[in-house]
């Protein structure tokens, strides 16, 4: 009876698409006509957040605008009009959305790349900052199902071309710092004209201008920002696409690793001193196992294999294999692509949004990758056809190896497009995994899962002393036998997008045992044998702060 019931889970799709059924009716619209501007193709992404704080996940979409004078636009190229930035309420089961952008009072008005969800004055409830070719946006919730743009009156107006954007408290006191990643310096006045292998024009790669400076903001205890980003100085310049905030090497200061596009990453670590420096290439984690530095542009970041530091992987060009990191203890990573079955696989592709994910809840966290290509060999049509790819999904042989399985997403996951930034997170509380990614110049995909659920599972939402989301806290969930799975409270990570910031354990076969909190100022919590299949929202006691 087991065995036949092993044999119906895995062969159950992991996935439906809901996205229309769900009211979710969004399009990125990139506002290509013909010009092939750079911005074009980077964009857009996703951010999962709880805004009414209702207990369910509500989406928000990037959009893009024109680009050049409307006057010019090629109408044949024109699949579809920007028509802003948009925030969907979740209704709840069954899951059901309604725009309330107008509501909301949200009105963006620059081209949007990517989004980060914080909590910016330190009220508990979550803001969004909006990057884009040209000036940022904050957008402040004002707890009332309303936001209001803040981005003057917060210092983070920004500028030049960002792209992903993190939270974190870098220096450990109370309230969320911010870091944005640059790109390159490019310019619609005089963007240079790039051409494919067969002399057709193409959409340029980032060797084609100077890669920019990141930005990082100290957060004046919740009354504005502070631009330090003379603490980045002496790092090599990178034309940067992805970031995630982790603790590398154990020491409970939360570090930053940025992915650079065709330039060496950095591996930005924290003195605990209000300083960083770069130890990407001392720690392996700057170029590849070969010692070339490739496009990468998505992160994910987890313990793949349960030995209680954070791993990780990144998506890169076609042509590139993407890349595995296991951290072997104190930030020394090695690349393991090869041996952990995941080069061959991703070698035709260009990886986007990614992320560790556990998504048949047997304890043992998987991959998934969204793909769609930037660069085409036969021109590029207006709906952007010769960059659709498929998707990859590659399922953990518990933490020794993951198999390409991309077959048990269902058929929606498998239609191949050009997807950019994906968000992960439990949009129906049922205990699993979901995701958004949003597609260039079509139809947003909810990939809604299918099977996590039917497993045993635990979800927590962590709290700090002040009732805000503690970010970087460890939860060690401990098991009667075998080794325990380890979390990260995290919303970054992906590409261009901010998840759901609630940590989620399949259990699979396996008895829990106790949590076990490491809070960020090293103190420590326990819970012993907390009930199955709900969620668990836990406030620190205490603080060493």
């Amino acid at each position: 009876m087991l065995l036949c019931f092993w044999l119906w889970v895995q062969s159950d799709p992991l996935f439906i698409e809901k996205a229309e059924e769900s009211g979710l009716a969004f399009q990125y619209c990139n506002g290509a006509y013909g010009n092939y501007w750079f911005p074009e193709i980077t964009g857009g992404g996703v951010a999962l957040l709880d805004f009414d704080q209702d207990g369910d996940l509500d989406v928000f979409l990037i959009q893009a605008t024109w680009l050049g004078p409307e006057s010019e636009k090629n109408k044949a190229w024109v699949p579809c009009t920007p028509q802003g930035g948009r925030l969907f309420k979740n209704l709840g089961n069954p899951l059901q959305f309604e725009d309330v952008t107008s509501k909301a009072g949200i009105a963006t008005r620059g081209y949007g790349q990517g989004v980060a969800v914080g909590d910016v004055n330190a009220d508990g409830w979550p803001d969004l900052y909006i990057t884009q070719f040209g000036s940022n946006e904050l957008w402040l919730n004002q707890k009332d199902g309303t936001f209001k743009d803040a981005t003057e009156s917060f210092g983070l107006k920004d500028g030049g071309w960002s792209t992903s954007a993190t939270f974190l408290d870098y220096d450990r006191d109370g309230f969320e710092d911010l870091y944005v990643c640059h790109y390159v310096d490019y310019a619609i006045s005089h963007a240079p004209t790039c051409y494919a292998t067969n002399s057709a024009q193409d959409y340029c790669g980032p060797d084609c201008c100077p890669a920019t400076q990141d930005s990082l903001y100290h957060n004046e205890k919740g009354q504005g920002f502070t631009n330090v980003s003379a603490l980045l100085t002496g790092f090599e310049k990178g034309a940067g696409l992805g970031v995630v905030s982790l603790d590398a090497n154990g020491d409970l200061w939360p570090d930053l690793y940025v992915a650079n596009d065709g330039d060496a990453n950095h591996l930005l670590i924290n003195s605990g001193k209000g300083t960083f420096s770069d130890e990407a290439l001392f720690s392996g984690l700057a170029v590849n196992a070969s010692g070339s530095p490739e496009a990468s542009m998505g992160i994910a970041s987890g313990d793949f294999d349960r030995d209680g530091d954070e791993d990780l992987f990144l998506t890169h060009l076609d042509g590139e294999t993407n890349t595995l990191y296991r951290n072997a203890g104190g930030g020394d990573f090695q690349d393991r692509t090869a041996a952990m079955g995941l080069a061959g696989p991703s070698l035709p592709y260009t990886g986007f949004g990614t992320q560790f994910v556990d998504l048949d809840n047997d304890g043992w966290l998987d991959l998934v990758c969204f793909n769609g290509a930037v660069h085409s060999q036969v021109g590029i049509s207006p709906d952007h056809g010769a960059l659709k790819q498929k998707n990859l999904i590659f399922m953990s042989l518990s933490g020794t190896k993951f198999a390409e399985s991309t077959a048990r997403g269902g058929a929606a996951f498998q239609v191949p497009s050009v997807s950019r930034g994906a968000a992960f997170g439990d949009l129906d509380n049922d205990g699993d995994s979901d995701i958004i990614v949003s597609q260039l110049n079509a139809p947003v995909s909810l990939f809604l899962n299918q099977v996590g659920q039917k497993q045993p599972w635990i979800g927590v939402h962590l709290l700090n002393a002040k009732g805000l989301d503690a970010l970087g806290a460890k939860v060690e969930a401990k098991m009667e036998t075998g080794p325990s799975q380890f979390r990260w409270v995290r919303r970054d990570g992906s590409y261009a997008s901010s998840n759901d910031p609630r940590l989620l354990f399949g259990l699979g076969e396996q008895k829990l045992k106790a949590l076990i909190i490491t809070w960020p100022d090293a103190s420590q919590e326990r819970l012993e044998a907390p009930a199955l299949n709900r969620y668990h929202r836990l406030t620190q006691k205490s603080s060493k702060n």
